[in-house]
């Protein structure tokens, strides 16, 4: 793909960010410790199928953008850069969080019906949260090559591979859950450390954004 550099960071990236805990990480989670594997499973489903959502949305801002003048290509690239930074800063000083306390010893049978409503659950969260959107729109276009031909189109494909590389982690998330409930309190150890490096990568994309140039100048 002559439109994409950097794919290989690209891939490395998505699944430590996607290993990242985070409000998508905590619905698949509770979701299994409350109902079972199954449920677990199905949140991240919805959760995915939410961001297909924001990736063409982004896609088509993306491609206006390219099209704009250079001064909306700036205004953007700071608000995505500083946002980025924020959220790096904000995982690298994250305090460790309290143990887990169970919900229930045995996971409690879930109905087709309550299945469903998980998944949707899951959907109608990720989509009407703005900042999947805004990270999309500060993240990916960074492995864009600057004279694509067809960028729109490259975003989408580089915003599906990110979402499908992200699917069996999500899953997994919700398989530890099921089986690891005696042992959060190790698993949320990890987790801790994993936020801080996934922090320091974010403020090296926010300031690797913040020196990018507009691809008209």
């Amino acid at each position: 793909m002559t439109d994409v550099h950097n794919l290989g960071l690209f891939i490395l990236a998505g699944w430590l960010l996607n290993l990242t805990p985070g409000p998508d990480v905590l619905y698949i989670v509770s979701n299994a410790l409350r109902s079972g594997a199954k449920a677990g499973v199905v949140a991240a489903l919805g959760i995915t199928a939410g961001c297909f959502v924001h990736i063409f949305a982004a896609a088509l801002g993306v491609s206006a953008l390219m099209a704009a003048s250079s001064t909306a290509f700036t205004v953007l690239k700071w608000v995505g850069a500083a946002y980025l930074s924020y959220v790096g800063v904000k995982l690298v000083l994250s305090k460790a969080p309290p143990p887990v306390e169970l919900i229930a010893e045995k996971p409690i049978q879930t109905s087709a019906e309550a299945l469903k409503s998980i998944f949707f659950r899951g959907f109608l969260t990720n989509v009407l949260n703005p900042k999947v959107a805004l990270f999309f729109l500060a993240f990916v276009p960074q492995f864009i090559a600057p004279d694509a031909s067809h960028p729109a189109l490259t975003f989408v494909l580089l915003g599906v591979l990110f979402n499908v590389n992200a699917v069996p982690i999500n899953m997994g998330y919700a398989l530890l859950a099921a089986w690891a409930t005696r042992r959060m309190g190790v698993v949320q150890r990890a987790m801790h450390w994993l936020d801080r490096l996934a922090g320091v990568m974010f403020v090296g994309f926010g300031i690797k954004l913040a020196l990018t140039e507009s691809p008209g100048s």
